[in-house]
């Protein structure tokens, strides 16, 4: 081997590979032409896809984890530590209001928007677990803030705590000492009462009444806090056109009934045979055209307050007084219950023209069919109001 031809000194073959390996461009350089006639497939990059695949994981996660939320955000909570219920019995004072035909769910609502409650579900939630349904009636609570949903249902429950005004009224009351009741009871003045009773036309009563007497019907009402003056009387006024109806009066003859009727209230015994006596007697001398000489309606007349009237109060020639004036006075003189109008609409039989109540204190009546048993009774009743001379004061 000639000198020089052979292998470099100090340098192997291997080494020489090596060198010769990184002088090779990279794989994307397209400069030399591919070996054994083909290209270097590329490499894939797989990492974009990835990210793509989690984001849209993680947005489904976030928008299922957000529904989850917005739907039922109590429960959601609870799963972290958090209760929708307060505990105990509340402090302080709310008044809150269920309305008639009001959802569980909604007075659910109505409890949480006032804080007497945590959250809606605690007292929903409350409802749906107990085996009977509370009725929850309509009406006016007085509650307190942040009280547990038991605790909440138990006042609720409670009559107690029904913020409401119950005006009583007896039959035969008159319309004057209905406003003072009502007044009294629910803390309206008897001016705002007075002030409606007046423009009594636009509640439904007739034109051809004189006022609103024997149109506010006999009976116990209960109101809430907010009724106002005018919805007050407005019941009562229904209440009336209600009772009529139901016992078959015309709309045409409610005010000739009613005022029929408040004559018997007032000079009936409070019975149901004693009121259908009184009727018929009024009833036969209407027919016959005699006067009617109704103590009671002299002393509406004349304003007076006494059982029997006086002297002065027969001498008056008022639109009420039945002993100068022929027919039914000219409206009712008292508010009359179903039971005097049952008995103007089933007086009983019977052919007599006089009554007297002999004894004011039992009620007791003698009824006549001739002046001179009439006059007899007269006395008898003369020698008792003698003797309780209190019922003529």
């Amino acid at each position: 081997m000639a000198s020089g031809e052979g292998p470099q000194s100090g340098r192997s073959s291997t080494v020489d590979e090596f060198d010769r390996l990184l002088r090779l461009p990279p794989d994307d350089d397209q400069s030399d032409p591919p070996r054994h006639g083909r290209e270097r497939p590329k490499r894939r990059r797989v990492w974009p896809w990835l990210l793509a695949i989690l984001l849209v994981v993680l947005l489904a996660i976030g928008g299922a984890g957000w529904w989850a939320y917005s739907t039922y955000p109590d429960q959601v909570k609870s799963l972290f530590g958090w209760s929708n219920d307060y505990t105990g019995s509340g402090t302080g004072s709310v008044q809150i209001e269920i309305q008639p035909g009001q959802t569980g769910s909604a007075v659910a609502d109505t409890l949480a928007a006032k804080g007497v409650t945590k959250t809606p579900a605690a007292f929903y939630d409350l409802l749906v677990s107990l085996d009977t349904a509370p009725p929850l009636e309509p009406g006016t609570y007085r509650l307190k803030e942040r009280m547990s949903a038991k605790a909440a249902l138990a006042a609720i429950e409670d009559p107690s705590n029904r913020v409401e005004s119950t005006v009583a009224i007896p039959e035969g009351t008159t319309a004057a000492n209905v406003l003072k009741l009502t007044a009294a009871a629910t803390g309206k003045t008897v001016a705002e009462l007075s002030a409606v009773a007046k423009d009594y036309t636009s509640l439904g009563v007739p034109k051809s009444a004189p006022n609103i007497e024997g149109w506010l019907f006999p009976a116990t009402y209960t109101f809430q806090p907010d009724v106002t003056a005018r919805q007050m009387l407005q019941a009562m006024v229904d209440r009336t056109k209600k009772a009529l109806d139901d016992l078959g009066v015309a709309p045409a003859d409610r005010q000739r009934t009613l005022t029929f009727a408040a004559l018997v209230q007032k000079e009936g015994n409070g019975t149901e045979s004693g009121d259908a006596k009184v009727a018929r007697v009024f009833l036969n001398r209407l027919q016959q055209g005699m006067l009617l000489q109704s103590d009671a309606t002299v002393s509406y007349g004349t304003g007076g307050t006494t059982v029997v009237p006086t002297t002065k109060q027969y001498a008056s020639t008022n639109a009420y007084n039945t002993y100068k004036h022929k027919g039914l006075p000219v409206g009712p003189i008292s508010n009359p219950g179903d039971a005097a109008i049952q008995a103007v609409l089933h007086p009983a039989k019977g052919s007599w023209l006089y009554f007297v109540t002999v004894n004011l204190q039992t009620g007791q009546t003698v009824y006549s069919n001739t002046l001179a048993e009439h006059e007899k009774a007269t006395q008898e009743f003369a020698a008792w109001l003698r003797a309780h001379p209190s019922y003529q004061k």
